[in-house]
């Protein structure tokens, strides 16, 4: 969804999964482990990030889908991996951030408190070393440890606190239709959500670029759509449809 605005996915073709950073291959650096060993050098990427999400902006299919709830109000949910606060900036109330946010820290310790990230903290080119009134503020009030960011690691797993897990997977048991938009379902809640969509008899519309594992789940069900191309291409068109059945049910 996000890569219409300049910030690159993580396993399309193009890919940083795929690519890799300039120094590091994700699955590796974006862990806790690695963050445990090496907390300047993460911030330093983490901060760098955040100066690309702050220069982004939502593009069209975030605006279409904060209309899109505009429309449906309490009858709609979304469910996002994306880390980068274009769909709450859009305009998107109902929204489960099941990957986390660069909006929040948190401790990396057993208190794991989680607060809103420093005003102090300012996007910063990779080379930049953190400043020594940075670090203190990257430490937690109440034991000391390092801040992290309040996002998902590849070594982790969902909960329901940070997560969301058990609320998405509600959803999705409650869902009519689901609409997969510009993920590959890599991980394993998003697929979870599909097949629990589909096990309570919801129907499923895979839009994406290329096939995925959405795709390899749904190629034997019936209840699904998949179609290939950019969101953009078809969010105009749902918008329309979904509105239209609005109109006809009052």
């Amino acid at each position: 969804m996000s890569s219409d605005s300049g910030i690159p996915t993580y396993r399309g073709s193009d890919g940083i999964w795929v690519k890799g950073t300039k120094f590091h291959k994700p699955e590796k650096f974006g862990t806790f482990e690695y963050f445990y060993k090496n907390p300047e050098e993460v911030w330093q990427y983490t901060l760098f990030r955040k100066k690309m999400l702050e220069n982004a902006e939502p593009n069209e299919s975030h605006r279409i889908i904060a209309q899109i709830e505009n429309e449906l109000k309490d009858r709609f949910q979304l469910i996002t991996q994306n880390v980068d606060n274009l769909h709450r900036r859009a305009g998107n109330k109902r929204l489960f951030e099941i990957h986390g946010n660069y909006r929040e820290i948190k401790c990396s310790a057993s208190c794991r408190e989680i607060r809103p990230i420093p005003t102090e903290l300012k996007g910063k080119e990779l080379t930049e070393d953190l400043t020594q009134e940075e670090i203190n503020v990257l430490k937690c009030p109440n034991c000391g440890a390092w801040m992290r960011a309040n996002i998902l690691w590849f070594d982790e797993y969902y909960d329901e606190r940070t997560y969301k897990i058990d609320s998405s997977l509600k959803v999705a048991k409650n869902t009519g239709v689901l609409f997969v938009i510009r993920t590959s379902g890599a991980t394993n809640l998003p697929i979870q959500i599909a097949q629990t969509t589909i096990q309570y008899g919801g129907y499923v519309v895979d839009i994406n670029l290329e096939n995925n594992s959405f795709s390899d789940y749904l190629s034997t069900k019936k209840n699904k759509l998949i179609l290939r191309g950019k969101s953009i291409e078809f969010s105009p068109k749902i918008k329309q449809l979904i509105k239209n059945c609005v109109e006809q049910c009052v």
